[in-house]
């Protein structure tokens, strides 16, 4: 299937809200995963990962609670969480590399290291055990297949694009991670009600004779 950038973002932020993360947040998650298509990473699939794993029911217990050593949580620490919050402290940065354990989903920080490459005007890498990307905000360097889970991350100041992915202005989301998708998405649907239905059917009972 073939699907717009816009209709990814929709989509991805519907089904991030469906899961039961807070409208600011979805509305991160439509972001980052059209940024990741953008770039020719199927970030549906890996939202669709990440949206199965219901971190989304206890936020509390998957955000970085210890920022000293290395940022670590009560449990397996969420990507969109822990990216909105190296999004917003990417100052930290300068006094050396941020260390993350136990990340879900880690392709899923890319989107937040390019906004704060960004707001440092610097490239900054990204690896994941053996993994590695780069990116200053709007290029990226990175492979295609991902892990699902890495117990330790790094972010650091500075990198080489040598070989950037080229951006790409439409998606193709395997049509099972979309379904997926979807169903998170429809959550958000307000049950029909008798008077709704009405109301979608024009006149309804009124007589306009």
């Amino acid at each position: 299937m073939n699907v717009s950038l816009n209709e990814v973002e929709a989509t991805a932020k519907r089904a991030a809200r469906g899961a039961g993360y807070p409208w600011g947040l979805a509305e991160e998650v439509g972001k980052a995963t059209r940024w990741l298509c953008a770039h020719g990473i199927d970030g549906t699939n890996s939202l669709a990962q990440l949206l199965e794993q219901g971190l989304a029911a206890s936020l509390k217990n998957h955000r970085p609670v210890e920022m000293q050593s290395a940022w670590a949580g009560q449990g397996v620490l969420c990507p969109i969480i822990t990216g909105a919050l190296l999004s917003d402290r990417s100052d930290l940065l300068h006094a050396g590399p941020i260390r993350i354990q136990k990340l879900a989903v880690p392709v899923f920080l890319l989107p937040f290291v390019a906004s704060a490459a960004r707001a440092q005007n610097i490239v900054i890498t990204h690896t994941c055990d053996l993994f590695r990307a780069a990116t200053d905000g709007d290029r990226l360097e990175a492979g295609q297949d991902w892990p699902s889970f890495s117990d330790h991350t790094q972010i650091t100041l500075g990198g080489q694009l040598t070989t950037p992915r080229p951006h790409v202005t439409r998606a193709t989301p395997d049509p099972a991670c979309w379904d997926t998708l979807n169903r998170f998405a429809h959550r958000t649907y307000a049950p029909a009600t008798e008077e709704s239905r009405l109301l979608g059917a024009g006149a309804g009972l009124s007589d306009n004779d």
